[in-house]
This record gives structure tokens, C-alpha cells and sequence, in this order.
């Protein structure tokens, strides 16, 4: 009940190639060969336009507490209660 023999491994294939074809194994493995070089393409660039561009630019303005100035220059105190 150890490790599968060369045998059961030649009638899984056979199964796989039967139930699916030749074509279809083989454009799966291609666009998993694919896919697999497009991800370390991606791991291997130093730096993501998109990474950063998030990060150098707040989402929104957040004032704190404490007084602020409106449109017309008046500074107004925030109130609390």
C-alpha cells in the first residue's frame, strides 16, 4: 500500500488521455507553462506602477481635531458634545 508502481501510473495517464485527448492536455499544460512565466515575470520587476502610484497619493483628506479655516479665511473652532 506504499508508493504507486510505474503500472498505475501508465493506466492514470492512459484514463487522463482518453477521457480528455491529447490536444487539450497539452494546451493546458501550455497555458500553465504560461502562466507560471508570467508570474515570475511579475516577481522579478523591482518596482509596480500600480504599487505605487497607491501609495505616493492619499485616498482622501482627513482633518484632525482642533480649529479649521473656512472658504473666507475664518479660522472656526471644531465643537465637541
Amino acid at each position: 500500500m506504499g508508493s504507486f508502481s510505474i503500472w498505475h501510473w501508465m493506466v492514470v495517464l492512459l484514463v487522463v488521455l482518453l477521457l480528455f485527448g491529447s490536444g487539450k492536455v497539452s494546451n493546458l499544460m501550455g497555458d500553465f507553462a504560461k502562466g507560471i512565466k508570467s508570474f515570475k515575470k511579475n516577481m522579478a520587476e523591482d518596482s509596480d506602477a500600480s504599487m505605487e502610484a497607491s501609495v505616493d497619493k492619499p485616498a482622501g483628506n482627513i482633518s484632525g481635531p482642533g480649529p479649521t479655516t473656512t472658504s473666507t479665511g475664518q479660522t472656526t473652532a471644531a465643537k465637541s458634545g
